[in-house]
């Protein structure tokens, strides 16, 4: 992987060898491509506060997109699997989103921008978050890339897309070949 070469002279590869790191938010734009960009930019660009965006890590919870991340931490990261049977994620992402449910104000909503298609995040999220957990219904049928475009598009025409709630909804569109 480039990030992690140590033959890497780029910046970010250079400030994540370092014992600073560089911020998770700009490792997993630079991992994933176009798909965590548009959810990070389109996040910046309409949560009602920068200290309301949170990432979902496979060994973390969720975190800020500013934490600092060192290339030993990509690595356990990386090693890491978001699968709801393995304890080491399922136990941070549910500790962190009983809190965020226990902050949340009467009428606030979370937001999620990551896929609906399976329970990998949603099942978590909706045991504690309940009816308050929504989405972009735009989202349904699309896959990774898509969806990453279409949230930018949305940033670069300022227009915040419409959520409709988890609850309820077909997750998954059956395709006709």
């Amino acid at each position: 992987m480039l990030l992690l070469s140590h033959r890497a002279t780029f910046d970010l590869a250079v400030r994540v060898r370092s014992s600073e790191g560089a911020s998770i938010g700009e490792v997993f734009s630079f991992l994933s491509g176009l798909y965590f960009r548009g959810k990070l930019t389109y996040a910046r660009r309409f949560a009602s506060s920068a200290s309301g965006i949170r990432v979902i890590t496979s060994d973390r919870g969720l975190v800020s997109p500013a934490l600092r991340v060192t290339l030993d931490d990509i690595r356990t990261m990386a090693v890491g699997s978001i699968d709801p049977r393995h304890p080491a994620y399922r136990a941070p992402l549910e500790r962190d989103v009983e809190g965020l449910a226990r902050q949340l104000k009467a009428g606030e909503d979370v937001v999620l921008l990551g896929s609906i298609a399976t329970g990998k995040y949603t099942d978590i999220l909706h045991a504690s978050l309940g009816a308050r957990i929504k989405f972009p219904g735009s989202f349904v049928g699309l896959g990774d890339m898509s969806r990453g475009s279409l949230l930018l598009r949305a940033v670069r025409e300022d227009r915040e897309l419409a959520y409709v709630p988890l609850e309820g909804t077909v997750r998954r569109v059956q395709r006709r070949h």
